[in-house]
């Protein structure tokens, strides 16, 4: 009787062929696979970051302008934050910030509105839809008690 080594298998009075050629085919069929999944994931992640940085970007514009004490100073000042909170590309690509200063008074509010696409580059091995575009308004409430330009 031989004895059977670490690794070989038997076929009767024979060793058996290696199998190493079908491990080899399988790697090579799932790697590609595997790596699209990847690209799906970083894209839909993507498209995640966008959708909670705008949301963030406009609380944060609309709570900088309920602080100003004149509309046109609001509109800047929110304008400032969106665009600084909305500088990474690849998550938001061209984005835009729109602010409405219409009840801006004590005990009224300021309303501003961030968007931004998300970007596909860097993805165009899965070639993606196009990544929509993410929107999100935010309300800040004025101070009743504030003075504002122009109130007594």
């Amino acid at each position: 009787m031989s004895r059977r080594l670490r690794g070989d298998r038997m076929c009767g009075d024979r060793m058996c062929g290696d199998q190493g050629s079908s491990d080899a085919l399988g790697l090579a069929l799932l790697t590609p696979a595997a790596i699209g999944l990847a690209v799906v994931i970083v894209f839909l992640g993507r498209g995640v970051d966008s959708r909670a940085t705008v949301q963030s970007a406009a609380e944060s514009a609309a709570q900088a302008a309920a602080q100003e004490r004149s509309p046109a100073t609001a509109v800047a000042a929110a304008e400032d934050v969106g665009q600084a909170m909305l500088v990474d590309p690849s998550s938001c690509a061209s984005p835009s910030v729109s602010v409405d200063v219409s009840d801006f008074r004590p005990g009224g509010q300021v309303a501003v509105t961030v968007s931004c696409t998300v970007s596909t580059d860097g993805l165009e091995l899965i070639n993606p839809p196009s990544g929509g575009t993410n929107t999100a308004t935010a309300f800040a409430a004025i101070d009743p008690l504030r003075a504002t330009e122009g109130s007594p």
